[in-house]
Formats: structure tokens, sequence, C-alpha cells
């Protein structure tokens, strides 16, 4: 065949340089053999090349090793036109049925089709660079032309701006010489102004000496005249030396002018030169732009049949793909053909295959369910020696649930007894807790003197508070020495400045357990500044042995609440912390508030406003207060720091930091069970400084914070001395404390006064008015404490208990 003639034939000519040939001219690239023996070489086989190429692999799956061999060997291959339109016009011989023979053959033309393709590629791709440099060069040479005629621009520009810089010099220079030659003209007018003046001047001087010697004479008489002469000819003589000088000048003048007219010259004549030489390189640039031009023209022609060698081209290629398609329908025809075959071939192997499959599964699932159906009888078998043993343990096990149910029924009610048996000694400690503090006092005063503090520094000095050693005033007597004279005091429980916070707290533990069994409970701390009350109420939280009685009655509460909870006891609880400075209610608990200094108004009182009320059953509210729910111990110290932080504090001569407001620190107590229901309220309270205003040395808005305290302090005493002596009114309404305080000091709650002593000996004198202030409270007597509980029956009804 004739495409195995030529397949080791090497090519006519190099494509590239890169192969090591020549670079081919471009009329010998673009021939097309137009006769019998001419060469295909032209876009329009490789068109061809390329549609048959993509039809071959878009159909055929041939394998890596024939593409390989077929890459090779396209390397070293050319076509002719012959050639090539005998491949593609090549039949496919052989007999009807012989499919394998056809297959063979289509092969072996698919292959030679194959390596036609990849040499018709390689000759296109050859074409396209040998295009892209031409495009490439004319570009260029269109760029070239474009520099060219800009900088034959911008030189023109530059003569024009030049020719014209020289124009405006020779006018400069003309104009310049003209002046000089003025300038010298008139220089000559003066010289000859001068010469006759001096000619003037030396007849008038000989006139003069002709006149001296007629009047020698009359020189007595005269003698004024000479000298006026004399000075006159003195001025001449000066007048004559100036203008001598003035000529020099002038001359000096004239020659510079005549040297600069010369260099003038001399620079006209190399302008002149120049602007001969700018003219002949201006005529070497208009033959340049000319030959610039007439080869831009023969560029163009060479691109105009570039164009029209290209639309022939691309007619020539839309043949190639007609052809190509014309191939791939064959193609199409002949795979469809082999298809069928193996389909007619392949269905009686698939359909045997599969009837030798289903038999061997159903031998296989014949084998599995007889041995499934063995396993299955003992299994039915031993299933019913189990329903018989389990039959056996059901009865069993039956009379064993009776039992347990009776025992049960046993154990409720037992259970139901030790509750109800709970309930009533649960009432009847409450009774009896609720019994011992009433006897011991409604209203109730604690007296603590805090140790002597290394800053205090007296210990030198005889102490002012002793003890009394008898047996009647221990641990309840205290004896205050001031000026020689002893006063003795009787309270409650007096504390020594021994006494830990743990002492302290064991004194006042069962008043908080009064609040947990439903009570009105309030504990306040009172004394001057530096006394301890804050220690006494706060103390330090972050350390165990310093807790002061506010975080070791939440813990109890806390505490005793979870071990109630186990008895069916529902607690709620509720906080709440706010401060009263200067006559004022702030809320120590407010999230987004400003700062107290930003807020407080000239007299001292915040923007919001809280008002006190007490409803029917006793109970106090402030209206727009922060109350939050509680469940822990830990949960209230993180409001207590919070508040902590707020707190107004200041600096007194009495203490660096002292607490300049009244600290209220309220928890509600709701506990609920089956039968009852009770609601207890805790006040812990740490009142601000009382001391005299001589002796904190309080001034400006200090003085008003010391008046504001001082002034509800003494609110508090008359309210106590109002019930120490049972009178009708009481002044609960003169102050805020004392309003707020009201349910406390009244008949249903349980109060207790801390009153803290300093045992400093400068101290003496507010130590004597806060002891005789407790003694009055300790003298008071209020009516006997309600519990609020609720007895709740089957429908929830309540009945209130007293």
């Amino acid at each position: 065949m004739a495409s195995s003639r030529n397949q080791n034939r090497p090519p006519n000519f190099p494509l590239n340089k890169k192969d090591g040939g020549e670079e081919i001219s471009l009329d010998k690239r673009r021939k097309v053999g137009g006769g019998g023996g001419g060469r295909l070489t032209g876009p329009t086989a490789a068109s061809r090349a390329r549609q048959v190429l993509s039809t071959v692999n878009s159909n055929n799956q041939d394998s890596a090793s024939d593409a390989a061999s077929i890459a090779e060997t396209s390397e070293s291959a050319e076509f002719t036109k012959e050639e090539v339109e005998a491949l593609l016009n090549e039949k496919i011989k052989g007999k009807k049925f012989d499919l394998k023979g056809k297959l063979e053959q289509i092969s072996e033309s698919n292959k030679r089709l194959r390596l036609c393709i990849r040499w018709f590629q390689g000759v296109e791709q050859n074409l396209n660079q040998e295009q892209e440099k031409l495009r490439n060069s004319l570009d260029a040479s269109q760029k070239k032309c474009s520099e060219i005629e800009t900088e034959k621009k911008i030189k023109e520009d530059e003569l024009n701006s030049l020719n014209g810089e020289l124009r405006q010099n020779n006018v400069v220079l003309q104009e310049k010489l003209a002046k000089e030659e003025s300038d010298k003209l008139k220089a000559i007018e003066c010289h000859t102004r001068e010469k006759e003046a001096r000619a003037a001047a030396e007849a008038l001087n000989t006139s003069l000496t002709q006149e001296l010697e007629k009047l020698r004479q009359e020189k007595s008489d005269v003698d004024l005249k000479v000298k006026s002469v004399n000075d006159m000819y003195t001025r001449l003589q000066e007048y004559n030396t100036s203008l001598q000088q003035y000529n020099s000048k002038l001359q000096t003048d004239l020659a510079t002018a005549n040297a600069t007219l010369q260099r003038v010259e001399k620079e006209k004549s190399t302008i002149v030169e120049n602007l001969g030489a700018l003219r002949g390189h201006y005529a070497t640039l208009q033959d340049q732009l000319t030959s610039f031009r007439a080869s831009q023209k023969e560029g163009t022609k060479e691109k105009e049949t570039l164009s029209n060698e290209i639309n022939r081209l691309q007619g020539e290629l839309q043949q190639v793909r007609d052809e190509r398609d014309r191939m791939h329908s064959q193609m199409l025809l002949l795979t469809s053909e082999i298809e069928k075959y193996k389909e007619t071939t392949g269905k009686s192997v698939a359909e045997l295959d599969n009837l030798m499959m289903k038999s061997n599964t159903l031998e296989e699932t014949c084998a599995s369910q007889r041995e499934q159906l063995h396993r299955l009888q003992h299994q039915l078998a031993s299933a019913n020696e189990k329903l018989k043993m389990t039959d056996l343990s059901a009865s069993e096990m039956k009379m064993e649930y009776e039992q347990q149910k009776q025992v049960i029924h046993q154990l409720r009610d037992r259970l139901v007894d030790a509750e109800h048996q709970i309930n009533e000694k649960e009432m009847l400690r409450r009774k009896l807790h609720n019994t011992i503090l009433e006897l011991k006092g409604n209203i109730r005063v604690f007296c603590r003197v805090r140790p002597l503090l290394p800053e205090d520094g007296c210990a030198s000095e005889l102490p002012v508070i002793s003890y009394p050693t008898s047996t009647e005033g221990h641990e309840s007597g205290i004896d205050l020495l001031q000026s020689g004279q002893k006063y003795a005091f009787t309270f409650d429980k007096v504390f020594t400045h021994e006494a830990t916070q743990n002492d302290v707290f064991v004194e006042i533990s069962e008043l908080v357990q009064s609040a947990l069994d439903g009570y009105k409970v309030c504990i306040f701390a009172y004394g001057q500044t530096g006394s301890g009350k804050t220690y006494t109420m706060m103390g330090r939280p972050q350390s165990v042995d310093q807790k002061g009685l506010i975080p070791r009655s939440l813990e109890q509460i806390f505490e005793t609440s979870q071990r109630l909870s186990a008895q069916g006891w529902k607690f709620k609880m509720q906080a709440s912390v706010l401060e009263i400075y200067n006559e004022s209610i702030r809320d120590l608990l407010v999230t987004n508030r400003t700062s107290w200094d930003a807020a407080r108004t000239e007299n001292g009182v915040s923007g919001k406003q809280y008002t006190i009320k007490h409803d029917a059953n006793g109970d106090t509210y402030v209206s727009d207060l922060t109350i939050v729910d509680v469940c822990s111990s830990k949960e209230v110290a993180s409001l207590l720091h919070q508040a902590g932080q707020c707190r107004s504090v200041g600096k007194t001569q009495m203490n660096e930091q002292s607490s300049r407001s009244h600290f209220v620190f309220t928890l509600r107590i709701s506990a609920v069970n089956e039968t009852t229901e009770k609601h207890g309220v805790l006040n812990l309270i740490d009142l601000a400084g009382s001391e005299r205003l001589s002796k904190s040395g309080s001034t400006g808005d200090q003085l008003k914070e010391t008046q504001a305290i001082n002034k509800s302090l003494s609110c508090l005493a008359d309210v106590i001395f109002a019930l120490a002596k049972k009178e009708n009114h009481v002044p609960f309404r003169n102050s805020k404390l004392t309003y707020l305080l009201q349910p406390c000091l009244s008949g249903d709650s349980k109060t207790l006064m801390f009153v803290n002593l300093s045992p400093e000996p400068s101290s003496v004198n507010e130590s004597l008015c806060s002891l005789r202030f407790a003694a009055r409270v300790n003298t008071c007597q209020i009516g006997v404490p309600r519990r609020q509980t609720a007895i709740r029956s089957s429908s929830d009804s309540r009945l209130s208990i007293g």
C-alpha cells in the first residue's frame, strides 16, 4: 500500500530550525501538492488529519503500546495527497462473517490513520508557528514604524522649539547691541560736554586771573571776594577731576561692550552652523521616514497575501472535515455491527452461566436450610425444657413478689409514721428553740471588743476596758474606765478581744436557725469607726477562720436546707443588697450602673429613687430593688463581693477606709413541704461608723456624710428609746434606716445588736456613748414573735398560724 512505502522515508525538508535544518522559504512552505506527485503539506491536510484524530480518539480505545509505536513512526513518516486520499477511500475487504479479519483490517487502517494524523499535526503546528512568526514580525515592523514616526515628531518639535529659542536669542542680542550703541553715543556726547565745560572753566580762570591782577591794589577791600573766588576755583578743580574719572570709566565700558559684541557675533555664527547641521539631520530623517513607509506598504501587501492564503487553506480544511465525518459514520456502522455480533454470541453463554449459578445457589440454600432445621429442632427442645423451669421459677418469684409487696407496704406505713413523728419533733424543736430565744429576749445586745492593733500605738498606757471576774458578771459584764471613774455595763453576751469569729457565730447561730424556721431575724453591728463592725459582719471571706457572720450564716442556711431537702422540704431563697447613703437608698447589685461619683448629686442623692413599702403581713419591700434568686453560698459570696466593690467608703481621722453608709443584706427564705409552708427573712446590717464631728475631722462632702450618718443613728436611738418607754408613737419614719428596720423592731421579729468597741484610750468617749446606747437597747422588750407559716390542706388552702 502507499502508506507502507512511505513509513520509513525521511521528510523532504525540516519544518523548524529546532529540527536541525535551515528555515525554508515562504513560497516553499506554502506549496500544496497540486499535481499527481505533489506533497500534501498545507493546512487542508492538517485540518483533515485533526478531524480524523478527534474521531479516532473518541471511538477507539487501543492499547498504549500501539500509540507509542505510532508516535515513534510518525516522527519520520511523510504522506502525499494521493496516499492520503487512498487511505481515506480504502474499503474493508474479506468474507462477510469474517469479523475478526475485518477487525484486524480496521485496526491496521486506524494505525495508519493515526500515523498520517500525527504527521499532519506536525505540519500544521509548523505552519502555525511560521504564521505566528510572520504576525509577530509584522507587528514588530508596525510598532517600529510607529516608534520612528513618534521619534520623528518629537525631533521635529525639538527642532522647532530650538529654532524658536535661537530666534528669540537673536532678537535679544540685537536689542542688547542697539542698546550698547546708544549708550556709547551718549557717553561720547557726555565726553564732548565735559571738554566744553573744561574749556569754559579755563577761560573763566584766565579772566579771573586778569581781574585779580587788576584788583591787587584793592586787596584789602576785596579779600572776601577773593576767598569766594578761590572756593569756586577749588570746586571747579574737583568737578574737573570727577569729569576725568567719568571719562576713564566710559572708555572702560566701551571696551567691554566691544568685547561683548564680538562674543555675540561668534555665538551667532555658531548657532547658524548648528542650524545648518540640524537641517541636514532633518533631511536624513525625512529620507528614513520615506523608506519606512515603503517597507510598511510592502508588509501590508504581504499581510493581504497571507490572509488570502489562509482563507484558501481554511476551505481545504473544511473539505478534510467533511471527509472525516463520512469516515466517522462508516466507523459507527462497523462498531454497531460488531456489538450486535457480540450480543448474539454472548447471550447464550451468559444464560448458561446464570443457570449454573442458580443451580449452585439452590443447592447451597437447600443444604443451609437442612442445617438450620436441625438446629431449630434442638433449640425447640431446649426451649421447652427452659419453659418448664421458667414456670416453676415464675411461681416461686410470684410468691416472693407478694411477700416483698407486703414488706414494702409495711415499710411505707412505717415511713409515713416516721415522717409524721419527724414533723412533730421538728415542730416541737422549733417551739422549744423559739421559747429559748424568747426567754433570752427578742431584742438582744452583744458586745465585742476588738484587740489592740500595732498601728494603735498605745500598748504602754493602762487599759480602759476590763471585765469583771465575779461569777455573775462572767461573759456578760464589761467595765469602762474614763478619767479615773469606772462605768459597769451588763449585756446578753460580751466577747473579749480574744474571741474568734467562730465563737461569735456560735452565739448567733440559733437566730439564723430561726430565720429558717419562718421568723424575721435582724442582726446589725453598731459602733464607732474603726471598732471592727465590718470585720464582725464580713470578716475576710477568703480565710476560713476569719469569715464573718454573713458568710457563716449563709453557709449554715444552705447546709441546713440541703439536709432538710431529703425530708421533703423545697426551698427558694432570694437575696438583695442595698446601702443607705446620705438618707438615700442605693442598689448595690445593679449591673449596668454608672459610678457612684457620677450619679451623686449636690445633695448626695443618686439619680434613681427607691421607696420603702410595708405590706399587711409586716414584710418590707423596696421598689425597683434588684432581687436575685440564689442556690448556694458561692453565688451569695459573689454578690457580696460585687456589693462590697460598690459600697461608699472614705478616709477619716478615725480610719483609713471608713464605711460612709449603712450596708443592708437581706435573704428571703421560702420553705414548702406537703403540709407546711414557711417564709423567713434574715437581715444582716453593717451600720456606718458613729463618731462626733470633732473626732472624725470631716469637712466638705465628708461633713455632710457624717451629719447624715449621725442623724440616722440618732433616729435609731429615738426609736429604741420610744420602744423602751412603750410609747404610743414610735418615730420610725424619721429616717430611712429606722423605717427600713421597722418590721425587725416590731413584735413579729427577733433582733440582735452587736455593739463594737475600740480599746484605744483616745476612743474612750465614743466607747462610753456606744455602751450607753446599747444598754438602753438592752432594756427594750417587744411583743411575742410570730412565725409566718401555713398548713397546707388537701385542697392547697392555707391556714395561718400565730
